[in-house]
């Protein structure tokens, strides 16, 4: 009897179990965009050149199956600080792909990841492990040799990734690009942060090859001709270095400025060796007869980090650049356009659904500059539109709209605002500063107190905005703010001595503003500060929310923090969430609910109580910043994939809440 109650117990849980599980898993969230964003590095398959992949600076891989008209993601590699620099695909067998990575956090991180499947699954080269890797090449006679550049030096392998031997000297270090002679494996070319080196003899011995160029020079680029192996290409700070005797000597090529200084990659073109490109911070550049002369082919403006061209067709050519995503001319490089369908890499930090049109959606960015601001959607995602005119190439950290339908951003330098329905931001940075005189009028002897009102500009960034009726709040770098005409006038600044604000939220005379470490409380308005008894070690605050009288929470990279009490004491919430990295905080006023976000996960948390207990609610499988409702359905803020949407048939619907369906 015992044994069937066990029996029957166990089969009980399991069934609950995969109920919950049912209930928890979810769909593919979809992708809305807006598409673009950086793109780090491009290859392609030889075998069928329609077949590209790209690689991003936070460990994403895409491929495109159409000659880069459209994209998918494909992988995700390391971490979101892996920099995937260099993509290389075997020319025999176009299942096999390399990947170099190098992290932004530290130099003890990176790897050489390999798939032999064609991207469905990687491993990493244990050999490899922990090394910043910076280039990468094969050799072109044999697939199963390829060179690598690390932080400690030059590496080889002879049989595709199993073992690697370690060919340069002490000397030869803090590698940034790599070449390998066309016709001899044993030849290879290694541009450092302090000059080029060469070795004829697979690292026996070195040399210094920097004749003819400036000292001091950092080497970004090599390639050797693959016709002629006499003729090398170097591309560093101080310009682009060309050789006709196998780098022994070099000569400066005239035609690109020197402003140009960092020139990331250069291609030859594979059938038309006299056809080379030089991608730099100021635009691609093309040189037609073998660098004698160049020509900017490009806006100016266009951040170039690595360049393909198409080997059926040199008239196609794609670049993938910083801010504008993926660009595709062609006809030659003669004309450019954007070919970013499918392809999101963006920093959302801000996401809002308009007041009086559910399918409109708007979206702030940041490291965008003129490709960024603010984008808006009147499809629910589907289509995006940028709306950025006035705003200077400003980033966007919060977004709100009035009751009227305006919009008002805060930006990196002041705060601007938008009409319904106009084309056109403009500020609103007026600060009125109080200063106060006492003097002595003619004729009296008793000195009189005047206050005197002088005008400044806000050009502080503003970390966050709330709007109500009656007043506006900013929370800025230079203090927290305070509108009561609708930001024709601002006035505030330092907080109890505190200036870096990065929240503020308000319910009724109720306020509550945030720094990285400090939580400050106003009951009347924001005219009087209190600061809360926040742990010290908390130092990493994202946003803060009010869920009820005299109940705030905070995330923090630390965790989440919930106060009953004003502010008075607080305690780490830990059941049910995350015990850190908790992105953000938001009360949903419509179901009556906290909501909250981590990035270091793609769930979705719910909380009925106040914020002591926690529900797991649907996973989107990408980092969250923020979350917001549209039409029933979640839709996340990314830090590094644009504005993601929860799929129609997910079990758990944000307007029912978690673990029931509407």
């Amino acid at each position: 009897m015992n044994y069937w109650r066990a029996f029957r117990t166990g089969l009980l849980v399991l069934a609950v179990s995969f109920l919950s599980t049912a209930l928890l898993a979810s769909g593919p969230w979809q992708v809305l965009g807006p598409d673009g964003g950086d793109a780090r590095s491009l290859a392609y398959d030889a075998h069928n050149p329609d077949h590209i992949f790209l690689g991003t600076s936070t460990g994403q891989m895409f491929t495109s199956n159409d000659g880069g008209h459209s994209w998918s993601r494909l992988a995700h590699l390391g971490g979101d600080d892996y920099v995937l620099d260099h993509i290389v695909v075997d020319p025999q067998d176009s299942n096999l792909v390399y990947v170099s990575a190098w992290s932004t956090s530290s130099q003890q991180l990176g790897e050489v990841f390999r798939t032999q499947d064609g991207g469905r699954t990687w491993d990493t080269l244990p050999a490899m492990h922990g090394k910043s890797i910076r280039a990468m090449a094969m050799f072109r006679g044999d697939s199963n040799v390829l060179v690598a550049g690390a932080l400690d030096g030059v590496y080889r392998t002879k049989d595709g990734g199993s073992t690697w031997e370690h060919l340069s000297s002490s000397d030869v270090k803090n590698v940034e690009s790599i070449a390998v002679d066309p016709k001899d494996p044993n030849t290879i070319y290694a541009g450092t942060w302090h000059l080029a080196w060469k070795t004829s003899d697979a690292g026996a011995n070195w040399q210094h090859i920097n004749k003819g160029m400036i000292d001091d020079s950092d080497v970004f680029s090599v390639i050797v001709d693959h016709d002629n192996p006499q003729v090398v290409f170097a591309s560093a700070c101080s310009g682009i270095y060309k050789s006709e005797s196998a780098g022994n000597q070099f000569s400066k090529i005239p035609g690109i400025p020197f402003t140009a200084r960092r020139t990331r990659v250069l291609k030859q073109d594979p059938t038309n060796e006299n056809i080379v490109y030089a991608g730099t911070t100021e635009g691609l550049w093309k040189t037609v007869d073998l660098g004698k002369s160049w020509k900017r082919v490009s806006n100016e403006e266009v951040v170039v980090n690595d360049v393909f061209i198409d080997p059926r067709d040199s008239n196609h050519v794609l670049i993938a650049t910083d801010r504008s995503g993926v660009m595709a001319s062609t006809n030659g490089a003669a004309t450019w356009e954007t070919s970013n369908h499918g392809y999101a890499h963006r920093y959302v930090s801000a996401l809002l659904a308009d007041n009086q049109n559910a399918n409109t959606l708007y979206v702030g960015l940041v490291n965008d500059r003129e490709y960024g601001g603010v984008f808006y959607s009147h499809d629910n995602g589907q289509h995006w539109m940028q709306k950025a005119a006035g705003l200077g190439g400003r980033d966007v950290f919060a977004l709100k709209q009035t009751a009227s339908g305006m919009l008002v951003a805060g930006t990196n330098r002041g705060i601007f605002y938008l009409e319904h329905n106009g084309t056109e931001w403009h500020p609103m940075n007026a600060v009125a500063v109080a200063e106060t005189k006492t003097v002595t009028r003619k004729g009296s002897k008793k000195p009189v107190t005047t206050t005197i009102w002088h005008k400044t500009e806000l050009e502080a960034r503003v970390n966050d905005l709330e709007l109500d009726s009656h007043r506006w709040l900013a929370a800025t770098t230079s203090g927290v703010y305070t509108s009561t005409d609708m930001g024709k006038a601002w006035h505030g600044g330092r907080v109890l001595g505190q200036q870096d604000f990065v929240s503020v939220r308000a319910k009724g005379d109720t306020v509550v503003a945030a720094t990285r470490s400090t939580v400050m409380v106003s009951n009347d308005g924001g005219e009087k500060w209190q600061q809360a008894s926040l742990p010290n070690y908390v130092v990493g605050i994202r946003n803060a929310a009010i869920a009820g009288d005299n109940q705030f929470l905070i995330a923090a990279r630390e965790g989440a923090f919930r106060s009953n009490d004003g502010g008075a004491t607080w305690e780490h919430i830990v059941d049910g969430l995350p015990a850190k990295d908790i992105t953000s905080v938001s009360f949903d006023s419509t179901h009556k609910r906290l909501l909250a976000t981590s990035d270091s996960t793609g769930v979705i948390f719910e909380s009925r109580d106040g914020g002591r207990t926690w529900q797991r609610g649907p996973d989107s499988g990408y980092p969250l910043r923020r979350v917001s409702i549209v039409g029933g359905r979640y839709i996340g803020a990314t830090p590094f994939d644009g504005v993601i949407l929860q799929p129609e048939n997910e079990s758990i619907s944000a307007a029912a809440g978690m673990g029931s369906s509407e």
